[in-house]
């Protein structure tokens, strides 16, 4: 009943009309209300009538509830706001800011929650527009923009129906642009692009435009230059900028070879590990993923770590997570890969010492991890293997002698263990 007495004096177009329109939206707050709202015959027609109304006041507030409307996590309250998706298109380009950015997250919050409404938005233009949006001065469109964008781009249909568009319009240039002018403008929606530029470069296979871009330099160069602010007050939220930004530069050196990477960027890296270490724990391993695909296949890099000393800075981190040990010791393989120098530079080191505690750890990921890094460094250095056997590391050796997963790697360490030098 009261729901159609709302939309009866909303209807009624009398003097009050706003005031009806401002109950309204109160009411739309919650979920029952809005599902018995759009099953009103009538409902959604009246205030797509009330948003195109030349009157700006009946406009905003009627933007406000549909606004409202598309908080709604049932897919039907969604779908019945499909007629209003075109003239949610029309306004971005209008002159209210405030409207703007109300259309905005309608859209957004709209395209969440349903597949129809995306499909329907993709022929109306919504890249284009979004594309000549993301050209504007004011901060909180471009945070909506870039809001609207990321949900499109997790969209399940996102690789072959939306990335694509994406990719032909002009969005990309402008994204990497507004995600590396961040520090000095808005770090808002810099947060937002990077998202954004995350979901394409992991869910598209060849980014070869981003990096004719420049994709790789510019947000390597953006690290540095957050690298440096570090010791000064580093910025709020700086975090969840560095976040997507580490992800963004690890999956497109994962998918290209670029040539040696900055040795500046390593430094930069270890200076953004210590400046998170404590508050931002999850940082570490958006670090040491960029680390490990770093090292991968690149021995000029696993050479600039051990020259510029950053090691112990490395080794420190062996316990700081159980995730964060696997990664740490799967860099240390990718190290110890490289040959006799290499490793004898690592056991230069007290990490034999340091590897023998990890062995005796509940989990089997980080063992076998550390199983394969003495395979390598008694591969490359046999002599490393009778220090091992002083240090006790024959008996952690043979406690997974039962474990089934881990049993043959650890039999063939406590083999190699046991011949004599030079066998």
């Amino acid at each position: 009943g009261q729901v159609l007495e709302l939309l009866r004096g909303v209807q009624r177009g009398s003097e009050d009309r706003r005031q009806w329109l401002g109950r309204l939206r109160w009411a739309l707050q919650n979920e029952d209300t809005q599902q018995k709202f759009v099953r009103l015959d009538g409902s959604i027609r009246t205030l797509t009538g009330l948003f195109t109304s030349s009157l700006a006041e009946l406009q905003l507030e009627a933007a406000r509830c549909l606004h409202e409307l598309s908080h709604s996590s049932v897919p039907a309250v969604a779908e019945a706001c499909l007629p209003v998706t075109s003239y949610l298109l029309t306004y971005l380009s209008g002159h209210s800011l405030e409207l703007t950015e109300l259309c905005l997250y309608t859209l957004g919050n709209l395209v969440v929650e349903s597949e129809a409404v995306r499909k329907q938005l993709l022929p109306q233009g919504i890249i284009p527009v979004l594309a000549s949006c993301i050209q504007s001065p004011h901060e909180a469109v471009l945070e909506g923009v870039g809001y609207v964008l990321s949900q499109l781009l997790q969209a399940k249909e996102a690789p072959t129906d939306i990335i694509p568009l994406v990719l032909d319009s002009a969005l990309p240039q402008h994204m990497l642009q507004l995600v590396c002018s961040g520090l000095k403008a808005a770090m808002g929606a810099a947060v937002e692009f990077a998202w954004c530029l995350h979901y394409i470069i992991c869910r598209h296979k060849d980014n070869e435009l981003l990096l004719a871009l420049g994709a790789v330099p510019a947000l390597t160069s953006l690290l540095l230059d957050l690298a440096a602010q570090i010791p000064q007050e580093a910025p709020e939220g700086l975090e969840l900028l560095v976040c997507p930004v580490l992800r963004c530069l690890s999956n497109l050196l994962a998918q290209t070879d670029c040539q040696g990477p900055d040795r500046r960027l390593l430094i930069a890296l270890f200076l953004i590990l210590q400046c998170f270490l404590q508050q931002h724990p999850f940082l570490i391993h958006e670090c040491l993923w960029l680390l490990n695909n770093l090292t991968a296949d690149d021995p000029s890099c696993c050479s600039a770590l051990l020259s510029l000393d950053l090691l112990p800075a490395l080794l420190q981190l062996l316990t700081c997570s159980q995730m964060g040990t696997v990664l740490v010791l799967t860099v240390l393989c990718n190290m110890a890969e490289k040959g006799r120098s290499q490793c004898q530079r690592l056991l230069q080191q007290p990490l034999l010492a340091q590897l023998l505690p990890l062995l005796t750890l509940p989990d089997p990921e980080a063992v076998g991890q550390c199983l394969e890094l003495l395979h390598l460094l008694f591969l490359h250095c046999p002599e490393a293997a009778a220090e091992f056997t002083r240090q006790g590391g024959h008996q952690a050796l043979e406690q997974h002698q039962g474990t089934s997963e881990l049993q043959e790697r650890a039999q063939a360490l406590l083999d190699m263990v046991r011949q004599p030098p030079g066998a």
